[in-house]
């Protein structure tokens, strides 16, 4: 821990501040999504489509309007939109917890929504222009921050909505309250590069069209559409997988709850050191093939278990139910702290250093609109192995996927496809 908070240290305030910033989003964020749908449902009393399409609605203004937002940031500078996505993430959990309307609750739904695709990709783009050369091991410590706020979130939240769900919600809205206010202070601002240069002159929608010409990074976002929708599986296919051997009751929450913290905890404990050991040892395109083949080797525990003859009751039935899926969790863990970094790094690389918020929103939304069809058809296939009588099928899928993804990205690398050569790393010339 000391190690990592010495890395911390060695980086720009702005960077360090970022990182605490994602922490504290993260943090903030979960401590109130998680039961949302429970407090929807319950003493609001909405039917579940209305749930459903509330919850939907947050989804869809995040992953729509992120190209927009990463646009912005790129025109108007990193802070502004920082501080406009806080701003939001403040009106929007108040209005959660004070109103009961649907016409309130959609609009504040949309809001919390709109807040992340304003300051994900504005984040992203000022951690990579202030770490520089650094950019990798920034990302991996960033990594960490993002972790831990997701595993300390929840928690908290519990907490809170054990006195009340309104208090979850005041508490998160005045910590993003408190985090806008350190932003607005101490944060400096930032644009991109090619914005100081004045190369930023021509239209959004040339800007885009450049952008969307840019074979490169659109083969690599399809390609790591698989990244996304395997890590999903964490908190989709394999907490429904433990319930159906496990049950509903204290084992299967317990089962659950285990699976967020080994993904949590070895991600906090070790992204740094196995981001270390991939960077001195093979390059960028590399790590990812091999991040995403693990992540695919991380349904073969849960596929072999389906071979295991499903004991009536006792200590092997817990067993089949919790192991499998823990290993899993960790597999994709490490697969995720290999790629991630890197990840983060080929973006800014194959956006030539020019636009890189606009390309982290791009980006984000081929990704997010992958993960939505990945669910459905993860979710399909779910429903599919459980009325046939094939509970290997889910498992066979993803990790098809994975090895479908890491060759893809193992063609893109030996093809030099994410390796930019210096033409294409420079950035254009204003228009006149």
């Amino acid at each position: 821990m000391r190690t990592t908070i010495a890395q911390v240290r060695s980086y720009e305030r702005s960077v360090q501040l970022l990182m605490v910033n994602q922490f504290t989003i993260n943090l903030g964020f979960y401590m109130l999504m998680p039961y949302l749908a429970a407090y929807l449902a319950g003493p609001v009393g909405l039917a579940g489509w209305l749930v459903g399409l509330i919850l939907g609605v947050r989804n869809f203004s995040q992953q729509g309007m992120f190209l927009l937002g990463g646009t912005l940031a790129d025109r108007l500078g990193y802070k502004p939109m920082i501080i406009a996505g806080l701003v939001l993430r403040i009106v929007g959990f108040a209005t959660l917890g004070l109103v009961e309307s649907v016409p309130a609750l959609l609009a504040a739904s949309a809001a919390t929504g709109l807040a992340g695709a304003l300051f994900n990709p504005a984040v992203r783009a000022y951690v990579a222009a202030d770490a520089g050369e650094r950019r990798v091991e920034a990302f991996a410590l960033f990594n960490v921050f993002y972790q831990a706020g997701i595993l300390l979130g929840p928690l908290v939240g519990m907490l809170l909505t054990g006195v009340s769900f309104r208090v979850t919600c005041l508490v998160a809205s005045g910590i993003f309250a408190l985090l806008s206010i350190v932003q607005i202070r101490a944060l400096p601002a930032r644009r991109g590069d090619d914005a100081k240069r004045g190369q930023n002159q021509e239209g959004v929608l040339s800007q885009w069209r450049g952008i969307v010409s840019n074979r490169p990074f659109l083969l690599f976002s399809v390609a790591m559409i698989g990244f996304y929708v395997m890590q999903f599986q964490v908190y989709l296919a394999l907490p429904l997988e433990v319930r159906r051997l496990g049950g509903d009751g204290t084992f299967g929450t317990a089962a659950v709850a285990v699976l967020f913290a080994v993904s949590g905890l070895s991600t906090i404990l070790f992204q740094t050191k196995v981001t270390a050991w991939c960077k001195a040892r093979m390059e960028p395109g590399r790590a990812l093939t091999w991040g995403l083949l693990t992540m695919g080797l991380g349904f073969v525990p849960l596929l072999v278990a389906t071979a295991v003859p499903v004991p009536d009751g006792g200590v092997g039935l817990w067993l089949l139910a919790a192991v499998p899926p823990a290993l899993s969790a960790l597999l994709l863990a490490i697969g995720t702290m290999i790629a991630y970094p890197f990840e983060m790094d080929t973006i800014v690389r194959l956006s030539g250093n020019r636009l890189v918020a606009t390309h982290y929103g791009l980006y984000n939304t081929i990704c997010g609109i992958g993960i939505t069809l990945g669910n459905l058809l993860t979710g399909a296939a779910l429903d599919a192995a459980r009325a046939a009588g094939m509970s290997a099928l889910p498992w066979v899928a993803l990790f098809a996927l994975g090895l479908a993804c890491a060759a893809a990205l193992y063609g893109l690398h030996r093809t030099g496809r994410l390796a930019p050569s210096v033409r294409e790393a420079q950035p254009e010339p204003a228009n006149t």
